[in-house]
């Protein structure tokens, strides 16, 4: 019975639904910084597979080979949506978090920089490869993503998040480095 409820309850769901389970914490890690929090959404297992459903409707005429995840709330939507589009799941990692032999980029963040990794056989030449991570800030996190699976010659065909905060210029980036964008929701710095 209670299945039911949950198929009728996703049934009329909206993109809303999705963005008010996202939470917002203001001037965190860094004072001017809105954090938009999906750790909230995935507390609801109902919205969750909104979410999950959503992205792989998006997702499911791209022929996808691979799906890359990025560390770390990436991990959480690209496990599952590789699991329901049956495909493999590579992991891109923050530095020194992966045991094998590996490639690196480093990329701008809204308040720093860091740099991530992904094994050199995290997927192979002319695989066709989405990243997905929680969300599209100024874009540097998956462009540099991007990067690595491109040296892996691997064919990037888009990204894909939940939230994009379109202010901080990432989506356009990433459009203007020809990759398709795909996202759930958006938010402004004044919401």
């Amino acid at each position: 019975m209670s299945g039911r409820r949950i198929v009728a309850r996703s049934l009329i769901m909206t993109d809303a639904t999705i963005k008010a389970k996202i939470r917002t914490v203001r001037n965190w890690p860094k004072a001017g910084v809105n954090f938009r929090d999906v750790t909230t959404l995935f507390e609801d297992p109902v919205v969750f597979q909104l979410a999950i459903d959503k992205l792989a409707e998006l997702l499911m005429n791209q022929s996808i080979d691979r799906v890359a995840a990025v560390d770390a709330r990436g991990f959480i939507l690209g496990g599952v949506l590789a699991l329901k589009l049956g495909k493999p799941l590579a992991m891109i990692r923050k530095k020194g978090k992966l045991p094998h032999k590996k490639i690196s980029a480093e990329y701008d963040l809204e308040y720093g920089s860091a740099t991530i990794e992904v094994h050199q056989d995290a997927s192979r030449k002319g695989d066709r490869v989405v990243i997905i991570d929680d969300l599209i800030a100024t874009g540097g996190t998956l462009l540099a993503s991007a990067k690595l699976f491109r040296q892996l010659e691997s064919d990037v065909v888009g990204v894909a998040a939940v939230v994009d905060l379109p202010e901080l210029g990432g989506s356009r980036l990433l459009r203007e480095a020809g990759l398709s964008v795909s996202t759930l929701c958006t938010f402004l710095e004044s919401e």
